[in-house]
């Protein structure tokens, strides 16, 4: 039996990488964002799980954006970081848990949850900004394997925030389920509120990505029950991502405990918000 230790919800805003590795996360504009990360850092370094799953969407860099699965997990041996057009990160690839990736994959099948299986994926900044913000110092080697899961939030029709949020409970299911002494984290990434294009470009709704970041703790069901139209009409069209941190809300206990919150308007042109829940509450009560 395995146990989901912490969830982590991250913006992967690719900026947020570039000013990592250009040296500036002390520069004034950059300053209260890291700022906020340290806290949330400071704790994951304590708590190390055995192997990690980060719940993302790619930017048609992995992916041919001719073809997009709704849901898709990895089962391969290593995830080599994608160039986006700039060079590769300097960060290391991505060692993954092939023996795991196929345990969910058989338990989300047979739970209704028809996911695509990639053998050989290259994962952009989607999947290597939240390791950053996570382990802002890897070294040459990520803490621990990590297992991608992408969502298709970039062609329509999105899956919703319901079934995202039930895919995370059959996840929670397929782990617990999962022989042998080992503690797992996830990662939901995206997010918070933020449109790239079209006559609302810029636009960022603090009052929603408040409210978002205390129901993911406390109301998860209320963030479930938003229709894709009502997403995008509060947090932008590429807010709709959140829906993947419904993923990881879902996989977590009912009760859970916050470790740390921040949240940073802008960076670079998004909302910027982390929520770190650790999921051992439940279990010691």
């Amino acid at each position: 039996m395995s146990d989901v230790i912490w969830g982590l919800a991250t913006s992967h805003v690719p900026s947020i990488g570039a000013a990592m590795d250009r040296g500036m996360t002390d520069q004034p504009v950059w300053a209260p964002l890291f700022e906020g990360y340290q806290p949330a850092r400071d704790w994951l370094a304590q708590n190390i799980p055995d192997v990690a799953i980060l719940v993302y969407n790619d930017h048609a860099n992995g992916v041919d954006p001719d073809i997009v699965p709704t849901f898709a997990i990895g089962a391969a041996e290593r995830y080599r970081v994608a160039d986006e057009g700039f060079g590769r990160r300097a960060v290391p690839d991505v060692v993954g848990d092939p023996d795991l990736s196929f345990h969910l994959l058989h338990n989300l099948v047979d739970e209704g949850f028809d996911l695509t299986i990639f053998q050989e994926l290259d994962v952009d900044h989607g999947f290597t900004v939240p390791l950053s913000v996570w382990t802002p110092d890897p070294g040459d080697a990520w803490p621990c394997p990590v297992i991608p899961i992408m969502v298709n939030v970039i062609r329509y029709p999105q899956p919703t925030a319901a079934r995202c949020y039930e895919l995370g409970k059959a996840l929670g299911r397929a782990i617990a389920s999962y022989q042998g002494a080992r503690t797992v984290g996830i990662l939901g990434t995206g997010g918070m509120s933020h449109q790239l294009a079209g006559s609302r470009a810029g636009f960022i709704n603090v009052d929603f990505d408040l409210m978002f970041l205390e129901s993911i703790e406390k109301d998860p069901e209320k963030l479930a029950s938003l229709s894709r139209e009502e997403l995008i009409r509060q947090a932008g069209s590429e807010g709709i991502e959140l829906i993947m941190w419904l993923v990881m809300r879902g996989a977590l206990s009912e009760q859970v405990a916050n470790v740390h919150t921040a949240y940073h308007v802008p960076a670079s042109n998004t909302a910027a918000g982390l929520a770190l829940f650790d999921n051992r509450v439940a279990q010691t009560d």
